[in-house]
C-alpha cells in the first residue's frame, strides 16, 4: 500500500534521510521507533508533503502511485492523513466548520457527494464520544485552550472521520495519559482492516501495548536499520538504541 524507495531529504542543508526504503502493505500496522534526530518527523512530513520538506530522491508510491509531486491537499484527498506530534491552533475557525470543510473538499476531490450539515452533526457528534470530546469542544475555535492531551484527542477524531487510506501518527503518544492512551488504540484498532494501513511512529513500546504492530522498524541515521515482529519493540526497551547509533 505505502512503498518508500531509496527515499532521501534535506532539510536546512542537512541530509536527514540518506536512502530510507520501507514497504508497508494493505492491512497492516507497522511501527517506526527510534533514537532523537534519527529522521522519524522528518520521514512524516516529507511523505505528507509538509513545505521545506522536498524529497532530493526516491519515491514514495501510495497505491502504486508516485505522490511526491503532488500538493499535500491532493496526497490527503488520495487518502493519506497524518496525525501531527504538535497540533497547530486555527483562532477564529470553528472546529465543527474546519473539520466539515475539509471532510467535503476532500470527498469533491473524489468526485464522492459532500456531507451534508445535518448528517456531518450526527457523525461529529458520534466519533466525538468515542474520542472523549464533548460539545463545547466543537463549538470551539479549533485546538484553541486545548490541552496538550484534548488536541491529540481532536487528531483522533479527524482519523475517525475521514477514515483515510493509510494514516501516519507522528508520536501521537507524547504527552498523553493511560486513558488517552487506551482512546488512541480503541480509534486505531477500530479502523485497522484489509483496505487501510497505519504506520506508527514512536519512542517507546507504551503505545504498542494497545496498538499491536504487524513489524517494527529501527530508524537510525536517516535509514531504517534493523526489522522484526512486534516483540522487537520489547527488546528495544530493554536495550535502546545506542547500539544502532553507533552502527549508522
Amino acid at each position: 500500500m505505502l512503498k518508500i524507495e531509496n527515499l532521501h531529504t534535506t532539510v536546512g542543508g542537512h541530509e536527514i534521510l540518506k536512502g530510507l526504503s520501507l514497504d508497508v502493505p494493505a492491512g497492516e500496522v507497522h511501527a517506526i521507533m527510534g533514537p532523537n534526530g534519527s529522521g522519524k518527523s522528518t520521514l512524516s512530513y516529507t511523505v505528507a508533503g509538509r513545505d521545506g520538506y522536498a524529497a532530493s530522491e526516491g519515491a514514495v508510491m501510495l497505491e502504486g502511485t508516485n505522490i511526491l509531486g503532488l500538493a499535500p491537499d491532493v496526497r490527503a484527498a488520495k487518502g493519506l492523513f497524518l496525525s501531527f506530534q504538535h497540533p497547530m491552533e486555527i483562532p477564529g475557525v470553528q472546529t465543527m466548520t474546519f473539520i466539515r470543510t475539509a471532510l467535503n473538499a476532500q470527498r469533491r476531490a473524489r468526485g464522492e457527494a459532500e456531507v451534508s450539515a445535518a448528517d456531518f452533526i450526527r457523525l461529529i457528534r458520534e466519533k466525538a464520544k468515542l474520542v472523549g470530546l464533548d460539545d463545547a469542544k466543537l463549538k470551539r475555535p479549533f485546538n484553541v485552550g486545548f490541552s496538550g492531551g484534548e488536541k491529540k484527542r481532536m487528531e483522533m477524531l479527524q482519523l475517525a472521520i475521514f477514515e483515510p487510506r493509510f494514516a501516519i501518527m507522528d508520536e501521537t503518544d507524547s504527552g498523553l495519559d493511560i486513558d488517552a492512551l487506551k482512546m488512541v488504540g480503541d480509534v486505531v484498532n477500530a479502523l485497522r482492516g484489509p483496505e487501510r494501513g497505519f504506520l506508527i511512529i514512536t519512542h517507546y513500546q507504551r503505545l504498542l501495548h494497545y496498538i499491536k504492530p504487524d513489524r517494527v522498524h529501527v530508524l537510525a541515521g536517516g535509514r531504517i536499520v534493523k526489522s522484526g515482529a512486534a516483540g522487537l519493540a520489547a527488546e528495544l526497551e530493554k536495550s535502546g538504541y545506542e547500539q544502532f547509533i553507533e552502527a549508522a
